[in-house]
């Protein structure tokens, strides 16, 4: 038997499990997209085309939720990043001592996010809340009710997505470290001869030895971020009025709440083509630009 035939086979039933477990749900999605279908009522089905496309792209509430989440997104993005990359360039400074630290430091990973949520909604909520009380107590606000971060139209957004940074920030910095150990040591030994400082070998030859692990972090973390359900809806259920509703929100509510199969599976079909295209597109400008490096 050839290589390529025995390869093919040993592929065999991974492929069919994909198959079935990811492809058959995609391709019903887009099917459903295209009827009119009530959760309700699932035998009366009947094909409308792109109606539903066109209801959802007018609706003014899912262009809102759209921004909220690109805004979320964005900002737990960015905490995560830095914060893992301050903490993984300690853990390669300190070497094998890092060991226990990184234990530790992974720790919130094994912690389910509905349990997170619900933690950091005690932590977060007004009068009673710890980080109030705490705030309160270095004198940086009058009292623990200053701040309701969770009932602040303004930063509610902002606020849910503190579990999120606090549950993910160590699988950042652990895929980091992991990407600084293969960095080969007579590169940043050559560039030190050189005359370059500390900052100079981060710049110019670290960071750009790190382009393909950017490119894992950002997609992994980007999309995980993007559809986060669980963590905000446990903690505000999209309030206070809608304010923190992001993409997932819309379509359950769409789905669950109204029972409109149709356009909840049209929204969620919109909302997978443009993570698609985004994933796409930092693997060929991170991922791209670190083969020709």
């Amino acid at each position: 038997m050839s290589q390529a035939r025995f390869a093919t086979l040993m592929m065999a039933p991974a492929m069919l499990f994909l198959g079935v477990m990811v492809a058959y749900p995609i391709i019903l999605l887009v099917t459903n997209s295209f009827f009119h279908l009530d959760l309700l009522k699932p035998a009366a089905r009947a094909w409308i085309g792109l109606d539903n496309y066109l209801k959802v792209l007018s609706s003014g509430r899912l262009a809102e939720a759209a921004g909220r989440t690109l805004r979320y997104t964005m900002f737990a993005l960015f905490f995560e990043l830095v914060f893992g990359f301050m903490a993984a360039l300690l853990f390669n400074a300190m070497g094998a001592r890092s060991r226990w630290h990184r234990t530790v430091f992974a720790l919130p990973l094994m912690v389910s996010p509905i349990v997170a949520g619900i933690l950091w909604r005690f932590l977060l909520i007004d009068q009673v809340g710890i980080i109030n009380y705490a705030l309160a107590g270095l004198h940086l606000i009058p009292d623990p009710s200053a701040i309701s971060w969770l009932g602040n139209a303004d930063i509610v957004l902002y606020a849910v997505s503190f579990p999120d940074i606090w549950l993910t920030t160590s699988f950042v910095a652990l895929v980091v470290f992991a990407g600084l150990q293969n960095i080969p040591r007579d590169l940043l030994e050559a560039a030190k001869i050189d005359g370059a400082g500390a900052v100079q070998r981060f710049l110019l030859v670290t960071l750009p030895l790190l382009r393909p692990v950017i490119a894992v972090v950002l997609i992994v973390r980007g999309v995980d971020a993007a559809k986060t359900f669980d963590l905000i809806w446990i903690q505000t259920e999209g309030g206070p009025n809608f304010q923190s509703e992001v993409l997932s929100m819309n379509i359950y509510q769409r789905m669950i709440r109204y029972g409109d199969v149709g356009q909840a599976s049209a929204t969620a079909t919109l909302f997978l083509t443009v993570m698609l295209v985004l994933a796409v597109l930092s693997y060929r400008l991170i991922w791209g630009r670190a083969r020709n490096v």
